[in-house]
């Protein structure tokens, strides 16, 4: 089974909005941090956004204003919501979860789910 699931990518309109959520399986452990990175084709995977257990967020400066992170610590799941979507938003997101377990923390990554805005 899968330690993280990532679902809701897809093929949209510039200007669109999806939301993407990604669900970590107990045996993380205590999630430290959840975020979202992104491949664009040709390109070096990139940070886009991330939540600690704190609820402080970060993001990239080209997706500020438009993307929004959340989280749902009962559920282990992290969102995110993404509006305003341009062409060049175009990538493979991938989840990725910090978690704590036997006092050790460990990355985790999802598989990526596709992204496409067409214009």
């Amino acid at each position: 089974q899968a330690q993280l699931v990532e679902s809701g990518g897809g093929l949209v309109q510039a200007g669109g909005s999806l939301r993407l959520s990604c669900v970590a399986s107990e045996s993380v452990g205590s999630i430290i941090i959840m975020g979202w990175h992104r491949q664009c084709p040709g390109k070096q995977r990139e940070l886009v956004a991330t939540i600690t257990s704190g609820g402080s967020t970060n993001y990239a400066d080209s997706v500020k204003g438009r993307f929004t992170i959340s989280r749902n610590n009962t559920k282990n799941t992290v969102y995110l919501q993404m509006s305003g979507l341009k062409p060049e938003d175009t990538a493979v997101y991938y989840c990725y979860v910090v978690g704590n377990r036997l006092i050790r923390s460990t990355s985790y990554w999802g598989q990526g789910t596709q992204v496409t805005v067409s214009s």
